[in-house]
């Protein structure tokens, strides 16, 4: 795809390669150390179930603070204010159980993956951004899937593993895309 130089463009598609490198490893590490501890949900689980979200705000604010030459970082805020949200919730559904932590976990993958969605493809002219676009809506069916499964006879967190790999992978695609855009003049 062919990508369009513009004032800002090149700044911002630098910051977002970056923050997407790190968004790469920080979803591959917090999935090996999930790993260890998903088959309950003890202190350590419940920690890092609250970090995901927690780091989402973090990658949300740096994307909007460097997206202002682009365009409206409104939706970036929503993401905050939404992945804050499920913290929160993350935090509290911890000592209700696996099924209230997948509720809450599905519930902030729809609306995630909705903003995701939506600003990849408003982002779309930068390049590298129909990973974003193909991730948020996978991340909304994955949502409606983790919603579902805690009515399952035996809910398991394995499955927040599964959705933090490929949402890594597609970030680790997008960062390597957005390098035309990044070294544009």
């Amino acid at each position: 795809m062919a990508t369009v130089t513009a004032p800002g463009i090149s700044t911002t598609a630098s910051t977002l390669r970056r923050l997407y490198f790190v968004r790469f490893a920080f979803a591959i590490a917090w999935a090996l150390v999930m790993f260890t501890t998903a088959t309950h949900l003890g202190p350590l689980a419940v920690t890092l179930l609250v970090l995901y979200p927690l780091f989402d705000v973090a990658a949300a604010v740096v994307d909007a603070r460097s997206s202002r030459a682009t365009g409206s970082p409104t939706l970036l805020y929503v993401n905050v204010a939404v992945s804050l949200l499920a913290a929160v919730g993350l935090a509290v559904a911890g000592a209700s159980g696996i099924p209230a932590v997948l509720r809450v976990w599905g519930a902030w993958a729809v609306v995630a993956g909705l903003v995701q969605l939506i600003v990849g493809a408003t982002r779309r002219r930068m390049g590298g951004q129909w990973p974003m676009i193909i991730s948020g809506g996978i991340s909304v069916l994955a949502g409606g899937s983790f919603i579902a499964s805690a009515s399952a006879g035996d809910p398991v967190l394995t499955n927040a593993i599964g959705y933090a790999i490929p949402g890594g992978i597609f970030f680790l695609i997008s960062a390597i895309r957005l390098g035309r855009a990044a070294s544009a003049n």
